[in-house]
C-alpha cells in the first residue's frame, strides 16, 4: 500500500478556543439563519415572527440529534444506568474515581436531529400561526448549507469515517488507523452543497412573475418534501461505503443509518406529490 497516493489527514480538534465541530455546526446555523431571514423578508413575513424561529432550530436539531443517537445507538449505555440517563442529558463523563468531566455532547444523530427540527417546527407554527408549508419549505431551502457545515465538521473530527478503499482519493485518518477509507463525510458535503445549489436555483425560478407552477410555490410542501426525499436517498446509499457505528448493526441486513432514512424518504414523497387544495 502506497500511502504517498492518499490524502493524509490529520487536523488539530480546535482552531484557536474553538473546537473546529463546534465551529462547523455555528457557521452552518448562522448561514442558514441569514438565507431563511431573506426568504421572510422576501416574503413579507414580519419581522416579529421571524424572531424567534433560530432559537427553535437550534433547540430542536441539538435535542432531538443528542437524544437520536442515545436511543437509535446506544441505548444499552444511556438508558439502562442512572449515570448513562444523565450523560444523554448533559454534556458530561462520569469517571471511574467518581469525579467527572465536561466533554461536549460526544454523539449526534441527524435523523434524530431533523426529527427534533419537525417537532420545533411545529411548535413554532402553533405559536406564530404560521402555515406549517411555508415554514417546512423556507426551512428546507436553507437546510443543504446546515448539512453541508455538519459534515464538515465531521470530518475535522475525523468520525463517520468510511470503508477501506484504494480509490486514489481515499483518505488515511490518522487519529483512527492507517488504512485509505472513504471520506463519506466529504461525500456528504458536496451532496448537501449541491442541494442548497438546486433548492435556491428553483426557488428564485419560481419567485419570476412569469413562473407558472404552482406546485413548485414556496407553501406548497414541495420543497420540504425534495429535501427529505434528496437527503435520506442520497444518506441510504452512502452508507456502503461507511463503517458501521456501533457493534449491533452488524447482524443487521442494512445499517440502523438506512433503516431510519426509510420513512424520511416515504414522507419526503408524499409531501413532494401531495394534491395541492385549490
Amino acid at each position: 500500500m502506497n500511502e504517498l497516493s492518499y490524502i493524509i489527514w490529520n487536523p488539530g480538534l480546535s482552531i484557536g478556543p474553538f473546537r473546529w465541530y463546534s465551529l462547523c455546526w455555528l457557521i452552518g446555523l448562522a448561514l442558514a439563519y441569514f438565507v431563511v431571514k431573506r426568504l421572510y423578508k422576501e416574503q413579507h413575513i414580519k419581522d416579529e415572527l421571524f424572531d424567534p424561529l433560530f432559537f427553535y432550530c437550534f433547540l430542536g436539531i441539538l435535542i432531538g440529534a443528542r437524544l437520536g443517537h442515545c436511543i437509535f445507538y446506544q441505548a444499552d449505555y444511556f438508558l439502562t444506568s442512572g449515570k448513562g440517563f444523565v450523560e444523554m442529558l448533559l454534556p458530561i463523563h462520569f469517571l471511574a474515581d467518581g469525579g467527572w468531566k465536561f466533554t461536549g455532547y460526544e454523539g449526534l444523530a441527524s435523523h434524530g436531529g431533523t426529527l427534533g427540527l419537525m417537532i420545533a417546527l411545529w411548535l413554532y407554527v402553533r405559536k406564530t400561526k404560521l402555515s406549517i408549508w411555508h415554514v417546512l419549505d423556507n426551512i428546507a431551502i436553507a437546510t443543504g448549507i446546515t448539512a453541508c457545515f455538519i459534515r464538515l465538521g465531521n470530518l475535522m473530527n475525523s468520525e463517520i469515517i468510511g470503508k477501506v478503499t484504494d480509490v486514489p482519493w481515499a483518505f488515511i485518518f490518522e487519529r483512527v488507523d492507517s488504512y485509505p477509507r472513504h471520506p463519506g463525510q466529504l461525500y456528504e458535503a458536496i451532496a448537501y452543497a449541491i442541494l442548497f445549489i438546486i433548492m435556491w436555483t428553483i426557488y428564485k425560478n419560481n419567485q419570476k412573475p412569469t413562473a407558472k407552477s404552482q406546485q413548485l410555490k414556496v407553501g406548497s410542501g414541495w420543497y420540504f418534501g425534495f429535501c427529505l426525499t434528496y437527503i435520506f436517498t442520497f444518506r441510504f446509499f452512502i452508507e456502503y461505503t461507511k463503517e458501521i457505528q456501533e457493534a449491533f448493526e452488524a447482524s443487521l441486513p442494512i445499517d440502523m443509518g438506512q433503516i431510519l432514512s426509510i420513512p424520511f424518504i416515504v414522507v419526503g414523497l408524499i409531501c413532494m406529490f401531495r394534491k395541492q387544495k385549490a
